[in-house]
């Protein structure tokens, strides 16, 4: 099979013929219909994530078709649809993960990140991580689901029942979660870089009340602000743009240093928390709201021959919505 390999931190995906792999224990072989690209694999290929296997295969908005299974799967069958997240694989017996969190799991592997991923044309996975897809969405339009989707949503609800949120950064994950923040009836402002009329006009598109670019003032206070842009320089803005008793919600893997701001930014009760990861019931709810509320996916496929294309292009923001890498073959 071919793979796009990452052999060094900053070097660029080189290609690989591999053996298609075997499944063990739990584990599905998967024949990949379409990868998306995230901004996480930006961080893992750059170097900016710390200690990836490697050589690895990265990728993790993974959706297939099941060709195998080993020993001790159950609720997969060869020819099933299914979709593979960032979370990999968990111990299931430390405190985190007994206490419904684990996300935080120490032992916890990722897929693309210390487990090969999705730029490849098979992949393994193990069946009590994967997820099944709900019927409408075509293979690259389900792929964003599998992490801006579930990440967007994690984020959203640390939200809590704010009415009036800000998404900073209209990319992968803020076009999903506004179109479940909309049809929640909630107010939804979009904040972009400066300049970037395309996320703008996708952001009312999609129903957001007010888009404009960080620095501009926003219309009313927000009860809620959510971080996509690994921009440390935006938590203060952001902090500054909530109400009293408000959240700000990073939901970056990364994020540049942030500056130093007064404490009168933060009084008030405001929150300032981050998200890590997330867990397989973000997953099962998230997946159930995407059955009922019809989530459009603006995406851009590549040939898997292209990732390094797809993740230059991601870098330096040439599309709005999210790039999903197709093996030759199966393009739709």
């Amino acid at each position: 099979m071919l793979a796009m390999v990452l052999t060094a931190p900053g070097r660029p995906l080189g290609e690989s013929q591999r053996d298609i792999p075997s499944p063990g224990p739990r584990q599905v072989a998967i024949r990949v219909a379409a990868c998306g690209v995230c901004r996480t694999d930006l961080h893992v290929v750059d170097g900016e994530l710390a200690g990836p296997r490697l050589p690895l295969v990265p990728g993790h908005e993974i959706v297939g078709q099941v060709v195998a299974a080993g020993t001790d799967v159950t609720g997969w069958t060869v020819g099933t649809r299914v979709g593979v997240p960032w979370l990999g694989w968990t111990c299931g017996t430390c405190a985190m993960c007994r206490s419904g969190r684990e996300n935080l799991c120490a032992q916890a592997r990722f897929t693309g990140y210390t487990l090969d991923g999705g730029y490849a044309e098979y992949v393994l996975a193990d069946s009590r991580f994967c997820f099944r897809l709900p019927a409408g969405y075509s293979d690259v339009a389900a792929a964003p689901l599998m992490c801006a989707g579930l990440i967007g949503y994690r984020a959203l609800r640390m939200a809590g029942d704010a009415q009036r949120i800000g998404l900073y950064g209209f990319g992968a994950a803020a076009h999903l979660i506004a179109q479940v923040a909309v049809g929640q009836g909630r107010r939804v402002y979009a904040v972009t870089r400066p300049g970037d009329r395309a996320a703008q006009s996708l952001a009312l598109s999609l129903g957001a009340c007010w888009a404009g670019a960080s620095g501009e003032p926003i219309p009313e206070p927000l009860d809620a602000a959510i971080l996509f842009a690994p921009v440390g320089a935006l938590v203060p803005e952001a902090l500054r743009a909530v109400d009293k008793g408000g959240t700000v919600v990073c939901a970056g893997i990364h994020m540049s240093d942030i500056p130093s701001f007064p404490y009168a930014v933060l009084w008030e009760e405001r929150v300032l928390r981050s998200v890590a990861n997330l867990t397989r019931r973000d997953g099962e709810e998230f997946l159930a709201l995407a059955r009922r509320i019809p989530l459009r996916t603006k995406t851009h496929a590549y040939p898997l021959r292209e990732a390094n294309r797809a993740l230059a292009d991601l870098r330096k923001g040439a599309f709005t919505g999210a790039a999903v890498l197709v093996p030759e073959g199966d393009r739709q």
